[in-house]
């Protein structure tokens, strides 16, 4: 991130099997799995392979390596211990239980079972109460919901994923990130040499108003050979949400402004794709020094904005502007 002044006015690669442990033990969103192997450990002295009644067909469609659910083509060796595709590659073709090869063989009838299974979706914990057909899971919960946002702080890759307010207190105590309370703002920002950009992230404020949060960004990037500085705001939840929002930004001087009007996009898109859709206001290099005037060798940029709730007109059907106070 820039030291320039900024002031605010308002996965198991080439795993090598003999390191693979027999029992793998692993949490899971229910606690079936708790009941299974305390089944397992009472009946530890039996001989043989049983199947208790508190085995789930979910965890024999789980893959002994990841531990994630297995889909086709799922893979068993001459004994029938099953693998997903993934891991046999990772395990250079070698059962990770009895340490044959496993060849090419499918495991049809599994397969066949899974077609039959409905499974609720893994974020049940999380609030989503959907069920779905066992290959139609995955896709679900790809675009679910309720599934965890990451972060959207621009300045690292940061990891951590979480809820929206797991979120704001990880921006506000881990990444510093300056906090308001809300609709409008009015920031300006100062930097000393305008001509070194190397995509340098600038800011990040959050703003939170209408019981929601906002990010604004504020960034200099390089755009073809030109360097840019660019505005624009994030919502903090879904799309869907994000679309009844509307915002404004102004950027001026010298008795110029330019004025952008757009609906927040969603934390669910990544900073850098938003930006790279340029989804928000631009300002071309020299544009900025006329509008921080003087010797044209320190970049001042004052930008101000809004934020309101498009609400649906009762009468004439149409969005009506709510500003927040």
């Amino acid at each position: 991130m820039e030291s320039d002044s900024i002031e605010c006015i308002s996965s198991l690669d080439g795993i090598d099997v003999d390191e693979i442990p027999h029992h793998i033990v692993h949490s899971q969103f229910s606690s079936s799995k708790t009941s299974h192997n305390n089944n397992k450990n009472n009946n530890s002295n039996n001989s043989g392979i049983a199947i208790h009644p508190a085995t789930s067909v979910h965890e024999l469609l789980e893959c002994p390596v990841c531990t994630n659910s297995m889909y086709p083509p799922i893979h068993q060796c001459h004994n029938g211990h099953t693998i997903c595709s993934t891991c046999k590659e990772r395990v250079h073709n070698r059962c990770p239980t009895c340490r044959q090869e496993l060849g090419d063989i499918r495991c049809l009838a599994l397969e066949k079972v899974a077609e039959s299974l409905e499974l609720p979706c893994k974020y049940g914990s999380l609030g989503c109460p959907e069920i779905f057909p066992y290959y139609s899971k995955l896709k679900h919960e790809a675009m679910c919901n309720f599934r965890p946002y990451n972060c959207p702080y621009a300045g690292s890759e940061c990891s951590i994923v979480g809820d929206i307010p797991y979120l704001v207190a990880h921006l506000r105590d881990d990444h510093k990130v300056d906090m308001h309370s809300g609709c409008t703002f009015n920031h300006r920002y100062v930097k000393s040499n305008p001509r070194e950009v190397e995509n340098a992230t600038w800011m990040l404020t959050v703003f939170n108003c209408f019981g929601q949060y906002f990010c604004l960004h504020f960034e200099a990037f390089q755009l073809g050979v030109a360097p840019v500085y660019m505005a624009f705001l994030r919502f903090m939840g879904d799309e869907t949400d994000a679309r009844n929002y509307s915002y404004s930004l102004e950027v001026g001087g010298n008795g110029r402004k330019l004025i952008w009007e757009g609906t927040p996009r969603s934390i669910r898109d990544s900073h850098r794709k938003v930006r790279d859709s340029h989804d928000g206001l631009i300002i071309q290099r020299n544009m900025a020094l006329f509008f921080s005037g003087g010797d044209r060798k320190e970049l001042k940029l004052r930008v101000t904005g809004k934020i309101w709730k498009e609400q649906q007109n009762p009468d004439g059907g149409a969005c009506i502007p709510n500003l927040c106070s």
